[in-house]
Parts: C-alpha cells; structure tokens; sequence
C-alpha cells in the first residue's frame, strides 16, 4: 500500500467511526462462480452475531470534507481536523486488496457532502458499481444514502448496495433546527420513502420471479445521536417507532454523543452515560419485538428511562396490577411481558405446556433465571416470591445488586441478561 494511501486510510477510517448504523442482518448475496466473495445471511458489520460470531467490513469515509457546518459534526466545514479525500478508484482497489487477504467481509461507505448531496451520492454510487459491475464482487456493501438526493441515484444505490441509510442525526426537527440547519428532517424522510418504495417492490417481485432485481436486500437503518440536546427519552422513542412504522426500517441506532474539539456552545461539554444508550437499545427492542408502546415504556410523568433497572422491570414495577402472570394458561403477549423471559423462552414454555404443567424446577432447564422470574408468575406448584407482587419491598428485590457503571470505570459488571 502507498504511503499517501496509508496516511488517507488512517483519518478516513478514524473519521467513519462515529458512525453506528452499520449492522446488516437480512443480506443473502451468494457467489456467482466468476468473481470472488459472497455475503451470508446473517450480514457483514463490525459486530457480533447472535451464535458470538465477530464479522468485519471496511468501515470508511469516501471524504471528511463537507460543506455542512453540524455542529455536532467533527468534519463540519468550521472544523479544523486534517482532511482528506479517496478517489473511486482507491477504494475500490482497498476493498477488493483487503478482501483477498481475508481481511474483511464487505465495506461501509459513508463521506462529507462535497460539492452537492447529488455529486456525492454520484461518487458513493460509482464505487458500488465497479466492484459489483467491473470485479463481480459479492461481497457486503453498505451504502450511505445522503438526505435529499436525486430519487434516480437513491434507486442505483439499491441495485448496488446490500442496505442503506440515510441518518437523521438528532431525534426531532427543532434539534436539527438548532444545531444542523442546513438538513431538514422532511428531507431525509423524503429519501427514505424513496428507498422504502424500492425494497418493497423488490419484496414484491422477488416472490414472482427468482430474478428479479435486487434493490437493497438487507433494507434500510438509520442513526441517531443521543445527548447533544436535551430531547427526553419519549421523544427519541416516539421518533423511532415513526420511522418504524412509516418507512420499514430495519434498525435505528443510538450513538451517544461524543465531545469534539472546539465545539458551539451549545453542546455539553461531556458524553451522555453509557447506560442512557443501552436502555436506548433495551427499549427499541421491546418496540419491535414485545408488543409495548412508547407511552408504556416511557410515560409522560417519567420521559426518561430509568438508569437502575431495564424498560420491562420498570414497566412491571408501575404496572403490578397485571401480575402474577400464570405460565400454564397465559396468551403469549402477556408472557412476553414478564421481566426475565425472553421472547424463544416464552415459545419454549408455551410447547412445553402443551405436554405437561410448568413448575419452577423446570424454568432451571430451559436456563430462565428463577431470581428475575419468580416474583412475577405462578406456576403448578407453590411459589412464595409471588405473594410479595404488592408488597414495598418488591423493588429493592428485583432490582439488580450491580448496576451497570461507565465503561472505563473500575467494577464495570456486564448487563446483557434476558428483557
């Protein structure tokens, strides 16, 4: 590799990782016999799949010159960061070098708007192209779908690129207002319409033929930075579950926002607690998987999520009345909602049922923490956690005794136990 490419690759690399919406479950792009790589379905990212498998991408900026002035931003066009800019042709030829030494599994593309939105779509467009067209790579592509850009380069990108996302950045339009002025959420909306109206003709087709065209197979995601305004918790839900429900979308991310040198003064000056966007996530996945609606997660006389307990314990704690649940005769959505069962325990024990009455020494076999569970089901046999449902100390006993801590603090303890 060249010096100059070196020294390229170290910033743009450095400046991309701000960027969290690049996960990609969902993409199935198999090999065709005459070009290299291919794409399983579980995706390609910097992450770890469900079975703790760690896949990888090169993760990149085309350019961190940009004439957007975010404030939010470290490459906004006031910033003084060094800048520097790949051509189509660099990059190209890095993916397909660090495909082959089985360095990676794909590439996350992302860049400063330079010129204009439709210029650097064109650019990010014309990468995707020549590895697919030109190197017939099969490879994970994830573009970045840049907010008001022509509708014809949105469609190109979805022939080319396994997901793409075009972000919104700050939960609300009067945060955009305020701190990014030059992007207007009815834009970046407008574009994700224009994708979602791509996958799901491609949704459609696909089932009729077995060659029609590939349009963003993996979907579309978005990211949103959490603590540079003081929007609550509510409100960053219930922009989520729009984007959800409106535009199909695979994934919001919540990225923690992260100080930058020189900043307006209108940003805080330390980083959101980690905890914030971990319950963030915990509560997004009770959104889309477990049936709750923002006003249950977050009420409006408590907008924002608790730091001591999870979503759905908290959740339980205000809603006693719906507790104990029965594990013998209960529907699923409301077993769903017991604190400490996750959504395949919840089937197991709904088969198991079907042969034999649950008792709490079966909830050890199927690995379910009785310490989480008890307090809030009955079973076929007696369970004396339950009497304490309406009692004062229920709370201090279902609470964690560990809670999670900052990550570079000492003790930090792991909190990835069942919803």
């Amino acid at each position: 590799m060249e010096d100059r490419v070196r020294i390229k690759l170290a910033v743009l690399a450095d400046a991309a990782k701000y960027d969290a919406s690049c996960a990609s479950s969902g993409a199935a792009r198999g090999g065709n016999g005459k070009g290299i790589g291919h794409a399983t379905g579980s995706g390609i990212c910097h992450s770890y799949t469900p079975d703790g498998r760690c896949i990888s991408l090169l993760k990149i900026l085309l350019t961190n010159y940009c004439i957007y002035d975010c404030q939010y931003c470290v490459n906004r066009v006031s910033s003084d960061v060094n800048r520097e800019r790949f051509s189509i042709d660099e990059v190209v030829e890095l993916t397909m070098g660090f495909y082959k030494r089985n360095y990676i599994e794909g590439l996350f593309l992302s860049s400063g708007i330079i010129q204009s939105v439709d210029y650097t779509m064109e650019q990010l467009v014309e990468v995707a192209k020549r590895l697919r067209v030109h190197h017939h790579f099969g490879g994970y592509i994830h573009l970045k779908a840049v907010p008001n850009a022509s509708p014809i380069l949105l469609r190109l990108a979805g022939r080319y690129a396994d997901r793409l996302s075009a972000n919104v950045e700050l939960p609300t339009p009067a945060d955009l207002s305020r701190l990014a002025p030059q992007k207007k959420m009815s834009e970046i909306e407008g574009s994700m319409a224009v994708l979602k109206a791509g996958i799901d003709e491609y949704q459609d087709q696909k089932f009729k033929s077995a060659n029609a065209p590939r349009f963003s197979p993996a979907g579309q995601s978005t990211q949103m930075i959490i603590g540079a305004t003081p929007t609550p918790d509510l409100q960053i839900l219930q922009t989520a579950r729009a984007l959800y429900r409106n535009q199909g979308l695979r994934r919001v991310y919540y990225s923690a926002f992260s100080p930058i040198p020189h900043a307006d003064g209108r940003l805080p000056a330390g980083t959101p607690p980690l905890v914030r966007e971990h319950r963030l996530y915990q509560a997004d996945w009770l959104l889309r998987h477990y049936g709750f609606e923002v006003d249950e997660i977050t009420p409006a006389d408590a907008p924002n999520l608790s730091a001591d307990v999870d979503p759905k314990l908290a959740w339980a704690l205000r809603n006693r009345n719906r507790f104990p649940v029965d594990l013998n005769k209960s529907p699923r959505e409301v077993m769903l909602r017991v604190p400490g069962l996750g959504a395949r325990n919840v089937d197991r024990l709904i088969e198991l049922r079907r042969f034999r009455a649950i008792r709490l020494d079966q909830l050890h076999n199927l690995r379910i923490s009785t310490k989480k569970v008890c307090p809030w089901v009955i079973a076929a046999d007696h369970n004396p956690d339950a009497m304490l449902i309406d009692r004062a100390e229920l709370a201090m006993k279902v609470k964690p005794i560990n809670p999670q801590l900052e990550l570079f603090t000492a003790g930090v303890s792991a909190a990835n136990g069942e919803l």
